[in-house]
């Protein structure tokens, strides 16, 4: 059996380019004893694949150049060797931007594809929707009548939080960079208010629409934007710090924030997110999700692309807003 898989030729150094990867082919290895072969149908295109294109090392260690691009991907065992994975069951994990991988089955999670499609295992049911879920829940701590703000709140991660907090009986505030993903965010996820940050001055609108303050900020965005959050905090706010989109192309000269000790003046604290650390307690979140869904309490957008070979392109869209809903490769 033949192979197509991604591979990262050089890091980039900043915005990511065509040139950055190599689409390869080659004969797959023989499946050894403890082994899975998985026919990989579907590959989770997300912000954090910009930093493990990095050599450095955070939580995780950067993709070394000759390697499989590092991605969250999900298929159906078609061989195995292993006990635990019966051929015909689907699985989804770090198996990488490809065609077929191999797998000893550690980290694979196995799927309940009754409660979704395999594309929302990559979405909404699997490591966005998590992040989501344990971001706002377990560090965001929503009540009752609380103000919540979303930075890039169109994508995956910030339209879930803010239907989570509609459930959780809080008031939603989002921003995005286009009208079409603003009339979404109100029409289909039920946020309150919105901002089109390109058109609108958040500062402004924080305080017209939250005028007490904001006592939650769930930050994908980074930059200015959490300098303006920061202004706008209610007292005992918290803020969680997901992610920082705004700064991926450039992290060597990061934007930090410059009103930093207004967290100080809200008695808030200010908190990050990694998914992984709750990797134990996703099958009970995947569970109320799909709950959610089945109630239509939280819709899910997909943004769906066909064809291994168009990986560069679709990746550099999550970086300049051209994708709308969660972007996956469909192999």
């Amino acid at each position: 059996m033949i192979n197509t898989k991604v591979i990262l030729k050089s890091r980039p150094k900043r915005l990511i380019e065509n040139n950055n990867f190599d689409i390869v082919t080659e004969p797959l290895a023989d499946l050894q004893p403890n082994e899975v072969l998985v026919q990989i149908e579907a590959i989770s295109l997300d912000p954090a694949m910009r930093g493990w294109m990095d050599e450095g090392t955070t939580y995780i260690k950067g993709v070394s150049i000759g390697a499989v691009m590092r991605s969250f991907s999900a298929g159906k065992v078609i061989r195995s060797k292993n006990d635990m994975f019966k051929e015909g069951e689907y699985v989804s994990g770090l198996l990488g931007a490809q065609q077929y991988s191999i797998s000893n089955g550690e980290n694979l999670t196995k799927l309940n594809i009754s409660k979704g499609k395999v594309s929302l295992h990559l979405g909404i049911l699997g490591m966005p929707g998590m992040t989501a879920y344990f971001g706002l829940l377990e560090k965001g701590t929503p009540k009752k009548e609380d103000v919540i703000y979303i930075s890039g709140a169109a994508g995956i991660v910030g339209s879930t939080v803010g239907q989570i907090a509609k459930i959780k009986g809080c008031t939603v505030i989002g921003s995005a960079g286009s009208d079409e993903k603003c009339q979404y965010l109100l029409n289909e996820c039920g946020f309150d208010k919105v901002i089109n940050y390109k058109t609108e001055d958040i500062d402004e609108k924080l305080k017209e629409y939250a005028p007490e303050g904001i006592h939650i900020y769930y930050d994908n965005v980074g930059g200015p934007t959490l300098d303006i959050a920061l202004a706008n905090l209610a007292k005992g706010a918290r803020v969680v710090i997901c992610g920082a989109i705004s700064q991926y192309n450039n992290m060597n000269n990061i934007y930090g924030p410059k009103n930093y000790m207004k967290i100080v003046t809200a008695r808030g604290h200010l908190t990050g997110i990694i998914v992984f650390d709750y990797a134990e307690d996703w099958p009970n979140a995947i569970n109320e999700i799909s709950n959610w869904i089945n109630e239509k309490k939280i819709f899910a957008k997909e943004h769906l692309i066909h064809g291994l070979e168009k990986f560069p392109e679709s990746l550099k869209m999550l970086y300049t807003g051209e994708n709308f809903g969660k972007l996956v490769l469909m192999v």
